[in-house]
């Protein structure tokens, strides 16, 4: 069936200012509109009679630092396969939680560590977590296979391990093991690739690789919380995997990693947020008084010999007004094997990224009831808030090659490729006009970006699963786009509120 669009407000109002006498005034009432025919939609050479997608918590549907019921039914694989199902698509089956809470119950006891805990909601001031208790239970299997096997937390390699969805591994230190993979495997010696290979797809989105970098970045660089997969293991990683893929004959799409730069956990809290009066400025500034000036008396001293730049650059001064924090920084010459006080700090600049919890961390104080102990103004802010330019060097280099690997690996194998990173650097910069809206990185307001500040809202995934549409079309020959049937992003929420069923 032919897709009519009818375009009838602007065929008036040009009409009605074209028409110049009585006679083209008639002629125009006569045929008030124009028709616009669209192209009837096709697969073109794409087969997605079995979609399966495969990834990490993009692919998911995590929203709002959690997973629950509605956010995976917004997922972009969901979206994705509701219009492939129009082309000869077949089911999209999800494993989904038992509520819009949130998180997952280990033994019956709440996850402790975060990583699997309720979801944030909007309080009118900023991101909160919701005061609720999952119903999930990590160790409660569902049952059968699932089309969509992205797994939160996964990197690529762990696509390939045939322990991560041990139980058993969960209590090992570190955990070897995946909570939410414990729950969804078919054995406990499965690997996601073998779950997502056993359905037989014949198409697949792929969409792995951002956990490489992003354990690192979401730790402030403290390679103790979390590290960069090496260059090697990447490779082995998605080599095996876009290969198994190809041996089955699947078709599929790839998408690369975007820059950490772009993303609101990244940007929105700011390097200089400490407010001070003159009083407390001055007191402050008593304390770092010895400081500042041992680092001076150091200036060429052997063995450091400490330059007069990096000196001046870790001078601590606080004023009346708006103030950067003060921040550890292991980039910074060792002065402490002239004194244990002279430790590696300075005050932030511009060049420096806080990352997005550290907003509910400054300005507390270290000893209750001590305005003197205050964190990021009297105490330096640890390694894991704050990630220096060094840091994020680290990881823009290891994004780079690891993007490269990906695109040549969709080249090689056919696979249709979307550049994300390109759409996450124009969310950050200006904004990505579609459907009426111009969707942003800014946290709250921006449309794009969920609480969390790295995951997409419902609204934010549209836009994804419209741009690995529109890279199909290229590929496959499909017609999604020209033909009308990319999705209205406007149909899609941007926040969930906390009564949520």
């Amino acid at each position: 069936m032919k897709n009519i669009k009818y375009i009838l407000l602007s065929a008036v109002l040009i009409g009605f200012t074209a028409c110049n006498d009585e006679e083209d005034f008639e002629e125009f009432l006569d045929n008030p509109t124009e028709e616009v025919v669209l192209p009837t939609l096709t697969a073109g050479s794409a087969n997605f009679s079995n979609y399966v997608s495969i990834g990490n918590s993009l692919t998911a549907g995590y929203t709002d630092n959690a997973l629950f019921i509605a956010g995976q039914q917004n997922s972009m694989p969901n979206m994705l396969s509701q219009k492939f199902a129009l082309v000869g698509g077949g089911a999209f089956t999800q494993p989904l939680m038992e509520d819009n809470i949130g998180g997952l119950l280990f033994g019956g006891m709440q996850n402790v560590d975060g990583s699997f805990g309720p979801r944030l909601y909007f309080n009118g001031a900023g991101p909160a977590v919701l005061p609720a208790t999952s119903t999930t239970e990590a160790f409660a299997p569902t049952l059968g296979s699932h089309n969509n096997m992205g797994v939160p937390g996964a990197a690529s390699f762990h696509l390939l391990y045939d322990g991560y969805g041990n139980p058993g591994n969960l209590l090992t230190t570190p955990a070897t093991a995946n909570p939410y993979y414990v729950r969804i495997a078919s054995a406990p010696n499965a690997t996601v690739l073998g779950d997502a290979l056993a359905q037989q797809p014949t198409f697949v989105s792929l969409w792995i690789g951002n956990n490489d970098v992003l354990g690192y970045a979401t730790s402030g660089g403290d390679t103790t919380l979390g590290a960069i997969t090496p260059q090697a293991t990447f490779d082995a990683s998605i080599g095996a995997i876009v290969g198994a893929l190809q041996t089955s004959g699947a078709q599929g799409v790839m998408a690369n990693i975007p820059y950490v730069t772009t993303i609101p956990h990244f940007t929105t809290v700011p390097h200089n947020p400490v407010p001070l009066d003159a009083a407390t400025a001055g007191a402050v500034n008593n304390a770092y008084a010895a400081y500042n000036a041992g680092l001076q008396g150091l200036v060429g001293i052997p063995p450091v010999m400490l330059t007069q730049e990096e000196a001046d650059r870790r001078m601590i001064n606080f004023v009346a007004g708006q103030n950067a924090v003060v921040i550890m920084d292991e980039s910074l010459s060792d002065m402490t094997i002239y004194s244990a006080a002279l430790v590696n700090m300075r005050q932030a600049t511009a060049d420096d990224l806080l990352v997005l919890p550290s907003s509910n961390f400054i300005g507390t104080e270290a000893v209750p009831g001590n305005p003197l102990t205050v964190n990021g103004v009297a105490v330096p802010l640890a390694d894991k808030w704050v990630l220096t330019p060094e840091e994020q060097d680290e990881i823009k280099i290891a994004t780079d090659a690891f993007n490269a690997t990906l695109q040549s690996a969709a080249s090689s194998a056919g696979f249709a490729f979307v550049d994300a990173n390109a759409l996450m650097q124009q969310l950050d910069n200006g904004g990505y006009p579609e459907g009426g809206f111009n969707l942003t990185s800014s946290l709250v307001t921006g449309g794009a970006f969920s609480l969390d500040g790295v995951h997409p809202t419902a609204r934010g995934y549209a836009l994804l699963a419209n741009q690995f549409m529109k890279a199909i079309d290229t590929t496959y020959g499909s017609n999604f786009e020209a033909s009308g049937n990319l999705l209205d992003i406007g149909e899609y929420p941007t926040n969930y509120p906390t009564t949520l069923q």
